[in-house]
Formats: structure tokens, C-alpha cells, sequence
């Protein structure tokens, strides 16, 4: 595939692992999916480690033993999966049950629309981001500075206007 589309003039191959794991290095992920009294952060306490050894390993381009052994820790079938398997998975246990939940097949409202301008928004539907409730604009802005798409797009040669 990287020999038929680096031949286009208009196909600009960029570097990433997988879109899953894009969301899942944004450095403000757990801060805006969660209150800060929110008992998921307790419930899903060992997803969150492991996202955290994964994406220190894959930003600083080195995987040891160690940090290894603790991902697998959390995912028993850590043989079995590939690294995009094993960020969706992630991804999808912390944002499960939330509006930002991200499965294969969607992305949840949160990600995409101006806070809490979703049909079926609960009283109890509230997450990090309520006392500020950004646009979905400013929403994607951050997204792009908080995880390596920008440096990834500047790198290609890609304009990128924040």
C-alpha cells in the first residue's frame, strides 16, 4: 500500500500507530472523561496505568521488559493482540459508559459535538470538561496539540492551522 499511494502526487503518508491510539495519548484523555471524584478513576485504575506505560513506551520509541510486563499485567491476551488491538481495547475500557466511548464503529458524541449538545444527555452525565464546555472546534484544537498528530502533520508537510 506505502508503494502504490507514495507514488500520488496527492497522498501524504503520516506515521501514526492507529487513530485508537491517537486518542489515547491525548495528554488531557482521563482529565476530560472523568470528574475528579468520579469512581471510575478507582474502578478503572489499572487501564489507566496501562495506558500510561504504553505511551510512554511508544513515545519514547523504546519497549523493555519491564514496561512490557506491566501492560501485559493488564491484558492477558497481550500475545494475541497487535498494538492497535491493544489501544482500541484500552481505549475503549476507559471510555466505555461515558460520551466519549470510542468502539471500532463509533465515536461517542462527546469527541465530536459542543459539550453536552447531545440528545439523551442525563443530569448525571458529567465528565471533566463541564465547567468549561468547550465547542467541538476547540475540542479537536486540543486534541491535535495534546497528542503527537501536530509534530506527525509537520513532519509530512502538512499546514496545520490551530
Amino acid at each position: 500500500m506505502n508503494l502504490y499511494a507514495g507514488q500520488k502526487p496527492n497522498v501524504i503518508i503520516v506515521d501514526i500507530v492507529c487513530f485508537e491510539y491517537v486518542l489515547l495519548e491525548f495528554d488531557r484523555l482521563i482529565d476530560w472523561i472523568y470528574t475528579p471524584k468520579d469512581e471510575f478513576l478507582a474502578k478503572r485504575a489499572g487501564a489507566i496505568r496501562a495506558r500510561k506505560k504504553l505511551v510512554q513506551m511508544l513515545s519514547a520509541g523504546e519497549t523493555d521488559y519491564k514496561t512490557l510486563q506491566e501492560v501485559a499485567e493488564y491484558d492477558a491476551h497481550l500475545e494475541k493482540h497487535n498494538i492497535e488491538q491493544l489501544s482500541a481495547k484500552l481505549l475503549f475500557d476507559l471510555t466505555r459508559n461515558t460520551g466519549f466511548e470510542v468502539t471500532k464503529g463509533t465515536i461517542g458524541a462527546c469527541w465530536i459535538l459542543a459539550c453536552c449538545d447531545w440528545a439523551g444527555r442525563q443530569e448525571n452525565d458529567v465528565c471533566g470538561l463541564d465547567p468549561v464546555r468547550p465547542l467541538a472546534a476547540d475540542k479537536m484544537k486540543a486534541v491535535l496539540r495534546g497528542t503527537s498528530l501536530y509534530s506527525k502533520f509537520l513532519q509530512a508537510g502538512l499546514e496545520v492551522l490551530l
